[in-house]
């Protein structure tokens, strides 16, 4: 990965630059095989949340921190995620973001620079709207998961996300029952789709872009 990618880079191409959005969104998009599909009926407006995709300097690169859900009856069981949830009342997307990251992985809030926000995204079987915080950790930490909320810590590599092959394609099961046929990124042995491989691609979109130009 070319050496100038850093905190400057980074955050002139996330106020610089127009957001890919859904272009980036659904070539990711998971889907069905067969005939019973998933579906969705929500009768609320969906609630705010945030994840944070917090890039931790290490040489030339990045690393970011995942998490493994823990397995449950639900379409999100044992799926990996970027650390996040639903906003308190009165919460900016920011401060959501920051404690949740805080609560499920130990991060210091005091120690994340954030540097800007990607395109909101629905995800639609927890009808929640959720806002993809970027920050860069200013100190070298060690994580730690919270026992009730994530079975595992993984860490990816930015260079191999931005990697002209780095996006695979296999059919997975969902909750047991749905067959999908899903675009992934492979994350030390752990398959990531759906939502979080969806908002990862808009970043890895934006950056390659940039870095072409």
């Amino acid at each position: 990965m070319p050496r100038h990618v850093d905190y400057q880079y980074i955050k002139l191409c996330l106020l610089g630059n127009r957001l890919p959005g859904a272009r980036a969104h659904e070539p990711l998009r998971a889907k069905p095989i067969g005939q019973e599909v998933p579906r969705f009926n929500h009768s609320i407006p969906p609630r705010k949340g945030s994840v944070l995709l917090l890039l931790c300097p290490e040489s030339d690169n990045f690393r970011f921190p995942l998490i493994k859900r823990p397995e449950y009856a639900g379409m999100h069981s044992g799926q990996i995620s970027l650390p996040g949830g639903k906003a308190e009342p009165g919460e900016t997307p920011v401060q959501t973001a920051l404690r949740e990251a805080n609560e499920e992985i130990g991060v210091d809030p005091g120690a994340v620079k954030v540097v800007g926000c990607l395109s909101d995204f629905y995800v639609i079987p927890s009808n929640i709207l959720v806002t993809p915080v970027v920050g860069i950790l200013s100190s070298r930490q060690v994580f730690r998961p919270d026992k009730q909320e994530v079975v595992r810590i993984i860490e990816g590599r930015l260079s191999e996300l931005l990697r002209d092959d780095a996006v695979k394609e296999k059919e997975i099961e969902v909750a047991g029952r749905y067959r999908m046929w899903a675009p992934h990124f492979e994350i030390e042995g752990e398959v990531v789709w759906g939502a979080t491989a969806m908002m990862l691609n808009e970043f890895r979109v934006l950056l390659r872009e940039s870095l072409a130009n």
